[in-house]
């Protein structure tokens, strides 16, 4: 199965390894990824793919976002289909959008009239959370799940491939102003990109990164691996065995830790 972009506002729902039965919203455009970083496993392929693209990367209209929202709940609630989660994730870094604190100030609305026990979860790289708006928006939703895959920025240039400066110090001191819970989640793997070797399972790796979970103090932390095809081919998944053991360890220095 190849890599592929999320052809619509709202997708699913689907069974989520992480979070359960799944509302996907797609707040970047469904022809064109739009984001600040270009990570070498993303299932949505290359961001820089974008440069080739005859379509101009966009974000989709917050009234569409919301009138699309609102009618999949609406007419989800009066079938009483089941549902546990509203995620934002799609074609790229959903907190990049500019009406980002206003769609969330309305799902939330949403939510509380169709679905009142469903969970509100973002996807997210980070990077926004400099912007206040930004981090308001997270303070209100129940799951904020911010990506750190490594504690290093050589790795994390490996394997994220930011666009632009990029610095872990500066994620966590932005991180230190958010008033919201934070869960982090990892990806873990190893291989090769642009010759060199990526092994963010290594000792040193780990015990790095463990360090910067202490330094957030997140309320979980979800590890996983490879489940779907990325664009970059010379890395594999890390096992299951493996990652119950960086679990262990994760779960030894105090904190909940979930394997997928």
């Amino acid at each position: 199965m190849a890599t592929a972009l999320f052809d619509k506002i709202i997708f699913g729902p689907i069974k989520s390894r992480r979070l359960g039965i799944s509302l996907g919203i797609n707040l970047l455009s469904p022809h064109s990824k739009l984001c600040n970083f270009d990570c070498i496993y993303c299932e949505c392929g290359w961001t820089k793919n974008n440069e080739h693209s005859t379509e101009k990367p966009h974000f989709n209209d917050k009234k569409d976002v919301l009138i699309s929202l609102e009618n999949f709940l609406k007419e989800r609630a009066e079938k009483k289909e089941p549902l546990d989660v509203i995620t934002f994730a799609g074609n790229g870094e959903p907190t990049m959008h500019p009406d980002f604190e206003e769609i969330i100030n309305k799902t939330i609305e949403l939510r509380n009239e169709f679905f009142p026990n469903v969970k509100i979860a973002v996807l997210s790289n980070s990077t926004m959370l400099g912007k206040e708006s930004v981090r308001r928006a997270l303070a209100k939703v129940d799951r904020a799940i911010l990506k750190i895959d490594s504690a290093f920025d050589k790795t994390i240039a490996q394997i994220n491939e930011p666009i632009g400066q990029y610095s872990l110090q500066n994620i966590l001191d932005n991180m230190a102003l958010f008033t919201g819970e934070i869960i982090i989640q990892t990806m873990f793997l190893r291989g090769e990109n642009k010759g060199e070797t990526i092994d963010n399972t290594t000792e040193k790796e780990v015990s790095a990164w463990i360090k910067v979970l202490k330094q957030v103090k997140p309320t979980q932390v979800m590890i996983y691996s490879l489940d779907r095809d990325t664009p970059l081919k010379t890395i594999e998944k890390v096992g299951k065995g493996e990652l119950n053991i960086i679990a262990e360890k994760v779960r030894n220095a105090g904190f909940e830790c979930s394997v997928a």
